[in-house]
């Protein structure tokens, strides 16, 4: 593995004689950082490599196709499916967890029918099927969490039964960091004959993710989370699944044969890529891809777990601070805290004017926030980019928030 050092000097934007000023970027959960191989990827492929793929029977097009299609094998390496044909690519995660709602859910769910959700997730793998049950009558389920953020795997068990056909799990908490047994609960799904949806979008960057060994039936993730460009999502399905569905969206490059009164629809992955596709950001997805696998998801999951503890441990000894993540060692490297009289907002814009990114708010999981009696908490969030000297920077700097605000000594 490279060094600290040398795996910094590969994102500009940590290069502190370039931007100007030294930035402790602790906003990863959010966004990563990109590497220089990214950037040249994206700046490369609009120079050189520019055609519309699947359209053309010229040079441009055939390369921007080859290029696109491979990236679809490599993401299917990746998490190991079976075959290219379950790579979906969206444009995000939210468009592949509503794909699922749209094209799977709808269709599928009954008046009498419910999904289990848990009160962990993101609203974009929420928020869609409150939508699916206004439009079809069924009914959502929550699972809980204990007091020390796990999931209720009793509850879990209760609230799957015969007339569940779909779970949507996430595979780490963007807020308390807590990592349930997801193939676990893939077990105990089908046992009742319910499908299972993973969002892999918190955990994809950080630990490797084999979709055969958890038998999920979709599993979707983000790829600007693991730093490759905004723009690209990914949805994986299993094959016999994908080709029972009806296509999301409709128009270009997804289409058989088009009549007036009708068309007919290619096989998956096509029927759901419909529309000219984000090449740039697809094809930087694969340099990412690579750029993680020559570091080694066994050195990164090791190092941020490092990490993760070490500010951990830090930060729950301070009494002014109330940590909303769990104490289990398999967890993401996320932090949830609030400073006790400080609202969050003004918590992450005073650190913010010593170069410190943080979020504040509810991280798009306002019912967890609810379970947990808080309407926002402060987040930070590791990468193997991040030292322990910037823990201990950012730790040093919330005793100067209190003092700013006249509430310390």
């Amino acid at each position: 593995m490279k060094s600290i050092s040398e795996i910094r000097e590969d994102f500009p934007y940590l290069d502190e004689k370039k931007v100007g000023k030294k930035v402790i970027y602790l906003d990863n959960a959010a966004t990563s950082q990109k590497p220089k191989c990214v950037i040249d990827t994206i700046a490369n492929y609009y120079a050189y490599q520019n055609g519309s793929p699947h359209r053309g029977a010229h040079y441009l097009s055939m390369l921007a196709t080859e290029l696109y299609e491979n990236t679809r094998k490599k993401v299917k390496n990746f998490i190991n499916a079976k075959k290219a044909n379950e790579i979906i690519f969206t444009k995000n995660a939210t468009e592949a967890l509503n794909l699922v709602a749209y094209s799977y859910a709808l269709n599928n769910l009954k008046e009498d029918e419910n999904i289990v959700l848990t009160i962990m997730e993101h609203h974009s793998n929420l928020c869609p099927f409150q939508y699916v049950k206004e439009k079809t009558k069924s009914h959502l389920r929550y699972v809980y969490l204990d007091d020390d953020f796990q999931l209720d795997m009793k509850d879990l068990s209760n609230k799957i039964d015969e007339k569940t056909k779909l779970v949507c799990i996430t595979m780490a908490s963007n807020v308390v960091a807590t990592m349930p047994d997801v193939k676990k609960v893939i077990e105990i799904a089908h046992k009742k004959n319910a499908k299972v949806l993973v969002d892999a979008s918190q955990i994809i960057a950080h630990k490797k993710v084999d979709v055969i060994d958890l038998d999920a039936d979709f599993l979707a993730f983000s790829g600007h989370k693991m730093l490759s460009a905004m723009g690209v999502g990914v949805l994986y399905g299993k094959y016999d699944i994908l080709k029972e569905m009806k296509p999301f969206l409709y128009g270009g490059d997804m289409i058989e044969y088009v009549y007036e009164d009708s068309s007919t629809y290619l096989l998956p992955s096509a029927r759901f890529e419909a529309g000219t596709q984000n090449v740039s950001s697809v094809l930087s997805l694969n340099t990412a891809i690579d750029y993680l696998e020559n570091i080694g998801f066994e050195n990164i999951e090791k190092y941020e777990r490092e990490l993760m503890d070490f500010a951990y441990d830090k930060m729950k000894n301070i009494p002014f601070i109330k940590l909303y993540t769990t104490s289990k060692k398999n967890r993401g490297p996320v932090i949830a805290f609030n400073i006790e009289g400080v609202h969050p907002h003004d918590v992450s814009s005073i650190l913010d004017s010593f170069n410190i990114a943080i979020r504040s708010g509810h991280h798009c999981a306002e019912p967890l926030h609810r379970f947990l009696k808080e309407n926002a908490t402060c987040r930070v969030s590791f990468s193997f980019y991040n030292t322990k000297e910037e823990v201990l920077y950012f730790i040093e700097k919330l005793e100067e928030v209190r003092r700013i605000l006249h509430l310390g000594h």
